[in-house]
């Protein structure tokens, strides 16, 4: 491989590094906050409320059941106007975080409802408030499944990073597209398949790490 070649893959590594990092914060920010108002309005939660925890819950359930690609295609004209373009690194970013945020809030949402009801019941039989139960008690108490959902979400999310190539958005993917695919050169897209399977690994391997020790605490 050229000495040219090494630093496109470098740079194709770093823009999928800033693709992924600054989509998974958004959606770490956004589907949080998305889980704890599906959990608390549903039917029987702290704080009850049908109506709209179907129509929030039919609008994540329509983006998580909208294929990637599809999804990437729809939002150009959204994406454009946050971010004056539809190809890059930034444009990525876009469809990337409005991806990921239902699909983490969903398997955040399971990871809360697994929190133990007594530990509820018993907060509010001491008189907590809601802000209370959720700070000091929800979330906590589900820390370790939401920092596994996040390890799933995040692998989940350099997948489509690398979808994301095939409409320019650069990375990785578009590196394999590009030089891989199109100019049919093996050994390119070998290494692009080996740098993306290393840095799932990694993620996966930083992940569960991370939450055998908040369960051992």
């Amino acid at each position: 491989m050229s000495d040219a070649m090494l630093a496109r893959l470098g740079q194709a590594f770093l823009d999928t590094i800033a693709m992924v990092g600054v989509s998974a914060g958004i959606a770490l920010l956004a589907g949080i906050p998305l889980a704890l108002f599906l959990v608390l309005s549903s039917p029987g939660g702290i704080v009850a409320a049908p109506a709209a925890h179907r129509a929030v819950a039919a609008v994540v359930n329509g983006f998580r059941a909208t294929p990637f690609i599809v999804l990437l295609v729809a939002l150009l004209p959204l994406t454009r106007l946050l971010t004056g373009t539809t190809i890059g690194v930034w444009a990525a970013i876009v469809p990337l975080s409005v991806s990921a945020t239902p699909f983490f809030a969903r398997i955040a949402e399971v990871s809360l409802r697994e929190v133990d009801a007594g530990l509820i019941e018993a907060a509010q039989a001491m008189g907590c408030r809601r802000r209370h139960i959720v700070r000091h008690v929800l979330l906590p108490e589900a820390l370790p499944g939401l920092v596994g959902g996040f390890t799933i979400t995040l692998v989940s999310m350099i997948g489509a990073s690398a979808m994301a190539g095939a409409v320019g958005a650069g990375g990785l993917g578009d590196l394999a597209i590009r030089y891989g695919y199109q100019r049919f050169d093996t050994t390119v897209m070998a290494i692009v398949i080996a740098v993306l399977v290393a840095l799932v690994c990694l993620v996966q391997f930083a992940g569960d790490a991370a939450v055998r020790r908040l369960r051992v605490r």
